[in-house]
């Protein structure tokens, strides 16, 4: 995402934690991925008051978001001990900068369908999920900008979101990385446009487009709307301590096993 869909990721924010409020589940520590300064964050605060927020923040702020969020930043460090890695980190190295066992909540907002590989993200963000932990995320699933895609190569030169999963696919992948009680649900946003610059900006920042075109489309070439079909879920992380099943067979650590005593 980029500044120019910021207010997307707003909107999408504010109808996870809408969708959180049926949920009972104590936070004292918290990963926003990607986290960035909209409006939806003091509603997150007033929510969930008191708890550790570890943010994998996009790196294209400009201007006084930059400023404003590098001082939130510095704030967390001096006096919550926490710190923030930008998500290109993630991207680099594959790996979450957080220990084992270490989070509450992980609220994952409009990233999935920007990953090339979104089961390591899920066995990761399995990984540093306490025992009893909530996923809940947000992406755009592949029916977004479908309009675009009846277009002609000569007008727009167009590219697939590099994770085209489904929800059902989703949620599959959920349970394969052992996350319990996975919840799916879908929506289409129709977004209505009055120039066809507004559009092409929005497909860009949606990371619909393989080049920004040199020219403008002749107009009434472009169409006026754009679908955007975004998947929403949760799962949670039980049963962490168990042994992970292989070919159909439970291997069971000793010491996992209980016993009664006289």
């Amino acid at each position: 995402m980029t500044q120019s869909i910021k207010w997307l990721q707003d909107e999408i924010a504010e109808r996870m934690l809408q969708k959180l409020d049926i949920v009972k589940l104590e936070v004292k520590d918290v990963l926003l991925i990607p986290e960035f300064p909209g409006r939806y964050f003091s509603a997150f605060k007033k929510r969930f008051p008191g708890a550790r927020i570890y943010g994998v923040y996009e790196g294209d702020l400009t201007g006084l978001d930059v400023l404003s969020f590098e001082a939130l930043q510095v704030w967390r460090r001096l006096f919550q001990g926490s710190h923030s890695s930008p998500l290109s980190a993630y991207l680099k190295s594959g790996k979450l900068d957080l220990p084992d066992n270490s989070v509450d909540l992980i609220f994952c907002n409009l990233l999935l369908q920007d990953l090339a590989d979104p089961a390591h993200f899920l066995q990761e963000c399995w990984r540093t999920l306490k025992e009893g932990g909530l996923l809940t995320f947000s992406y755009l699933g592949p029916d977004t900008g479908k309009e675009l895609r009846s277009l002609d190569a000569s007008v727009l030169k167009l590219k697939n979101l590099l994770s085209p999963w489904d929800m059902h696919d989703m949620g599959d992948a959920l349970v394969g990385k052992r996350f319990s009680d996975p919840v799916m649900d879908m929506e289409f946003l129709h977004l209505n446009y009055v120039s066809d610059v507004l559009l092409l900006a929005d497909a860009q920042a949606l990371k619909l487009l393989q080049t920004a075109p040199t020219k403008m489309p002749e107009k009434g070439l472009l169409p006026q709307k754009m679908t955007l079909e975004v998947v929403y879920g949760h799962a949670w992380a039980i049963g962490k301590h168990l042994a992970k099943a292989q070919d159909n067979v439970a291997y069971i650590d000793i010491n996992q096993i209980g016993h009664k005593t006289r």
